[in-house]
């Protein structure tokens, strides 16, 4: 006779005869039947990143990925080309590209016209008060006893990608930004995020506003307490590599480059030790800055244990020091190749951190620039490239006096910020002025000025005769409520800065052709030169997390970043 031995789930059956055998078959298949069910359930739970990191980098023009791409190493800038998806041809495409707009735009995919961060600072158009983007009254400094962390998201007008995450995920997910600078850490952040922690000069340590919470975490106050700037900088800063090896830059000291007070010469090495002790916000003009906020993001994803739960959380990163260095040498200077350089074996750690704590596979990162940067003027004149600066405060001055000679009327403008022009609108009212010929007599009076291009009504601006391409950013900036009166368009390597150094602000693809790479998670490897544009980048992270995009948005997905 013939026996049967099987084993199901804790007991053991035996079966003697074929029509026991038969009934065992289909107790099997039964058993099979329920597990294939249970894992048909946990096959349609809807995949995910565990972690979205993003990483603006502060001043960070396109051609810095392959300008200094020999010297990076593979860990870094190198594995996101290598590894990522490289949109080549990203765009901002709206006026002024300056910081906190860019910020803004990243994370809701709107324009200034619509999510209100019109610039760094504007003038409220109701009150006719100076508004910093993110200041907030209503709110206290948590970590300092001074204004610093008087900040909030609450002048940003629409949602974020960080908001919907949050609301996709019934506000399981954590999210966090993490900066330097304060509107570079809030606004990515959002209106619903876990924490924002930025950098307070006077005491060099990490802190927040009581609008995310009443104390900083014990996690926050023993990172602050190690001193990690003394620690930055207690060597100085000397060239990352022999400085005759920094082939992309010119010579050290060229007449364009700014100085630390106390240096009477722009070179290597800079005694950033000895200037800290006198002035602790130049900390911020050396790669160090960059090194200590992603040390500190490193501390935030063990701190919240970011990429370990359920839901999909998001770190949100502003690598700042790079704006500031920027803004003090230039674009082609030994400093600026030297804080590339660095921050390309801060990012090498930092993926490998990412790699070890999340897990490689794990989670989706994107880095992109909040703007870029003009060439210096001097540098420009130097390789009789046409340039000049544009002094908005003589033009401000020149414009009233004649706006004096046409209506006998003192101090008509009240401000030349931006490239805008802004008008005293209570006094145009009490002298009873015609709003509208006060106007076009400033535009006639600015379009003769050197270095003016054009000068628009930004009440009128399809009226405009100029290009469609600075037509169509100059109708994305602005916002009746917030922005000025007449928009000026420089010539192109004209525009508002100092002697030394460099800034940002206006249409061209120095300014405003910015990199942008997503690597990890539902990304394919490749690269495409399609004209892609700032407000894209969170329609696509809503793609691949399969979330509403934010309620302003008018950004599309690249759909061939995401992988099927």
């Amino acid at each position: 006779m013939l026996q049967f031995k099987v084993n199901l789930p804790a007991r053991k059956f035996y079966f003697t005869t074929a029509r026991n055998f038969l009934i065992l078959l289909l107790l099997i298949a039964s058993s099979f039947a329920v597990q294939a069910q249970k894992a048909k359930v946990t096959d349609n739970t809807l995949p995910k990143p565990k972690l979205v990191v993003g990483i603006v980098i502060d001043q960070m023009r396109w051609d810095y990925l392959y300008r200094f791409y020999d010297r990076y190493g593979e860990t870094g800038f190198k594995r996101l080309l290598k590894q990522g998806f490289s949109c080549e041809n990203t765009l901002i495409n709206y006026i002024p590209s300056v910081t906190a707009v860019g910020h803004s735009t990243i994370y809701t995919g709107s324009v200034p016209a619509i999510h209100g961060i019109t610039d760094n600072n504007w003038i409220d158009r109701a009150s006719g008060k100076s508004v910093y983007c993110t200041s907030d009254s209503a709110v206290q400094s948590v970590g300092t006893t001074g204004k610093s962390g008087q900040m909030s998201p609450r002048n940003l007008l629409a949602s974020t990608i960080t908001d919907e995450l949050a609301i996709a995920s019934n506000f399981q997910s954590k999210i966090v930004g993490v900066s330097l600078k304060d509107r570079a850490s809030i606004l990515p952040a959002g209106h619903t995020p876990t924490a924002a922690f930025w950098l307070d000069d006077d005491s060099g340590n990490f802190i927040t506003s009581s609008y995310y919470m009443q104390q900083l975490p014990k996690w926050v106050n023993d990172f602050n307490q190690a001193k990690h700037i003394d620690k930055l900088i207690a060597k100085d800063w000397h060239t990352l590599y022999p400085i005759e090896t920094y082939t992309q830059s010119l010579p050290d000291n060229a007449i364009w480059e700014g100085k630390f007070k106390g240096e009477t010469e722009s070179i290597f090495p800079h005694l950033i030790s000895s200037v800290y002790k006198n002035s602790r916000e130049d900390f911020r003009d050396t790669p160090f800055g960059n090194t200590l906020t992603l040390e500190f993001a490193k501390a935030t994803l063990d701190a919240y244990q970011l990429g370990k739960g359920s839901a999909t959380d998001f770190l949100a990163i502003n690598c700042a020091s790079t704006d500031y260095v920027g803004h003090m040498y230039g674009p082609n200077s030994v400093e600026v190749e030297d804080v590339y350089l660095r921050l390309d074996k801060d990012l090498g750690a930092f993926f490998d951190a990412l790699d070890k704590k999340v897990g490689k596979g794990n989670y989706t990162v994107f880095l992109t620039a909040d703007h870029g940067a003009s060439n210096s003027i001097k540098f420009n004149q130097a390789h009789k490239i046409p340039s000049e600066n544009v002094n908005t405060g003589a033009i401000r001055a020149s414009l009233n006096e004649y706006l004096k000679g046409k209506f006998d009327v003192e101090k008509l403008v009240t401000r030349v910020s931006s490239y805008q022009v802004y008008y005293n609108a209570d006094l145009i009212d009490k002298k009873k002025l015609d709003y509208n010929l006060v106007k076009q007599e400033s535009i006639n009076f600015l379009r003769k000025q050197p270095g003016i291009s054009f000068a628009v009504d930004l009440d009128n601006i399809q009226a405009a005769s100029i290009p469609n391409y600075i037509k169509e950013r100059i109708i994305n900036g602005y916002n009746y409520k917030r922005s000025g009166d007449v928009q000026i368009i420089s010539d192109p390597g004209w525009f508002s800065g100092g002697s030394t150094g460099t800034t940002h602000g206006l249409y061209g693809p120095t300014d405003t052709h910015i990199p942008l790479i997503f690597m990890g998670w539902g990304i394919k490897h490749g690269a495409t030169n399609r004209e892609t544009y700032m407000t894209d980048i969170a329609p696509t992270v809503a793609a691949f997390l399969h979330i509403q995009m934010p309620n302003g948005a008018i950004g599309k997905p690249i759909v061939e970043v995401l992988s099927k």
